[in-house]
């Protein structure tokens, strides 16, 4: 990964709106390559998915080399969903950063969550990993994004998540993200509140882009959306042949684009 596609990611930040979809393997990098986003992340929750895991059932090395076989399929900035960095203490972010931009990763995101003790992790040792992830990612040109997980796991407390974001911000984070929000007031809110690049989630019962970017929100990701979309579709049509008999998906599968033309 050269330092100018790492400088591309970052530029993407500095205006307007970008959606950044999270494929989950090769072959759909480049089939969203193909579709002209300027940018792509991984999901954790997806890349388990295609090796037959929950999420946060993957190993680092394992998502390093996901990283690296991704960023050489496709000529897009990647952003790596590291989730909490594979480091029990702050000092062991640094070499799972190291390591990720070894594999070619233009950013990478550390969350607050604790899937060992299924917490959100205390408010100044959040700070503290973030701060060690942000002096990590400088060092080798990434963008790091912040994480507040509060409104994935029931903490439904914006002043809580301001508070976090902007003071991951302040400790050099230079996106920040807190994925479940849905309410565009409240989105709204955190963007004029932290001042930094906000990525949002986008959601069913969320805002549209065009929303989104009326209120300031810089970035929009899919998640493990698209791979749960994938294989759903899987399991209908599979469900199709085996109840009915019949095989009407393939069909639909045709009505499209080619696989072929798409990753050719």
């Amino acid at each position: 990964m050269t330092r100018d596609v790492r400088d591309r990611f970052r530029a993407l930040h500095a205006d307007g709106l970008f959606v950044m979809p999270n494929p989950w393997d090769i072959g759909s990098a480049r089939m969203l390559a193909s579709l002209g986003f300027p940018a792509l992340a991984t999901t954790s929750s997806g890349h388990a998915a295609s090796l037959g895991r929950r999420d946060q059932h993957v190993a680092r090395d394992e998502l390093v080399a996901h990283t690296a076989a991704m960023t050489a399929a496709v000529d897009l900035p990647f952003n790596v969903d590291a989730e909490r960095s594979f480091a029990s203490a702050p000092s062991g972010i640094a070499g799972t950063v190291a390591r990720l931009a070894g594999a070619g990763a233009a950013g990478l995101s550390i969350e607050d969550y604790d899937p060992v003790s299924r917490r959100i992790d205390p408010f100044d040792e959040a700070v503290e990993r973030v701060a060690a992830a942000a002096d990590a990612a400088g060092r080798h040109g990434l963008v790091l994004t912040a994480r507040c997980e509060n409104h994935l796991y029931g903490v439904d407390d914006l002043d809580d998540t301001i508070a976090r974001l902007q003071a991951y911000h302040a400790a050099g984070a230079e996106v920040v993200y807190a994925p479940g929000l849905v309410d565009p007031d409240d989105i709204a809110r955190l963007v004029a509140a932290v001042g930094a690049p906000v990525n949002v989630l986008a959601r069913p019962d969320g805002p549209s882009t065009s929303v989104l970017a009326s209120i300031g929100v810089r970035r929009v990701s899919t998640g493990g959306a698209l791979a749960r979309a994938a294989y759903g579709e899987l399991v209908r049509a599979a469900t199709e042949l085996r109840d009915q008999g019949s095989s009407s998906y393939i069909q639909r599968a045709l009505s499209g684009p080619t696989l072929e033309d798409m990753i050719s």
